[in-house]
């Protein structure tokens, strides 16, 4: 297949590392772990493993937002949350199926992992949504404040407001609502969960200069185009969505 242009290429590697990452995140996601410190107080904190491969969905997302605009991250969220939606079913179904005598996976054991995926795969597909949605308009609005300026501020803000809600929500529907943990445990994973996020955001922002000075060097004068483009785009749907 040829692709039309560099642009086209771009949003086909960002849309790919976007979507597999998440998706590993919903697959693992019901691993929980103890962190390698402890808290003053609180112990060992607790996360889901899911945290993991999730900081490249987050790295994605800021780059989409840059070149590609508000439409361009509501469109990879919308598919992905598709994809999300199918792994659900396709889960589901092979937890219905029994397996034979001499398989090496037994149900119940497939049956604790990826049952409790579905759980997770439902509590992520509904925080992945609310969140996505409120990190392009964090985003847009910081961008908007600051005349295009500050990169690491937007790309942190959008961070901040968006994870919390996300790891607020998944891990409610996917361990709180269950009745796998208790309430104690809820908010450490949950707290935990968004610290990681959080911190590995912030550590990332080198990452997205770097990434965002490949893609200018790679699209050329093109680079500039689309960030303006998107960037005007963004503003009339937020503009519109006010009147």
């Amino acid at each position: 297949m040829k692709l039309n242009s560099r642009r086209d290429f771009v949003y086909l590697c960002l849309a790919a590392f976007f979507v597999s990452n998440a998706v590993l995140a919903e697959l693992i996601g019901g691993k929980l772990i103890f962190m390698p410190f402890e808290l003053p107080y609180l112990g060992r904190p607790v996360a889901s493993i899911g945290v993991v491969p999730w900081p490249v969905v987050l790295v994605a997302t800021d780059i989409m937002n840059e070149y590609f605009g508000r439409d361009g991250v509501k469109r990879i969220t919308l598919i992905t949350s598709g994809i999300i939606a199918y792994c659900f079913l396709i889960l589901y179904v092979a937890v219905q199926i029994p397996a034979a005598d001499f398989s090496p996976v037994q149900d119940e054991v497939f049956q604790i992992v990826f049952g409790q995926s579905l759980w997770i795969i439902v509590g992520s597909l509904i925080a992945f949504m609310i969140s996505q949605l409120v990190d392009v308009s964090v985003f847009w609005l910081v961008r908007e404040k600051t005349g295009g300026k500050l990169l690491w501020l937007r790309s942190t803000g959008s961070t901040v407001v968006s994870q919390f809600i996300d790891s607020i929500v998944i891990i409610g529907i996917a361990f709180l609502l269950p009745g796998k943990i208790t309430l104690d445990a809820f908010w450490n994973v949950s707290i935990t969960n968004y610290s990681y996020k959080l911190l590995i955001a912030i550590a990332l922002t080198p990452v997205i200069y770097v990434v965002h000075g490949m893609i200018d060097r790679y699209l050329g004068k093109e680079a500039d185009a689309m960030i303006s483009r998107s960037a005007k785009t963004s503003l009339e749907e937020a503009l519109s969505t006010k009147e």
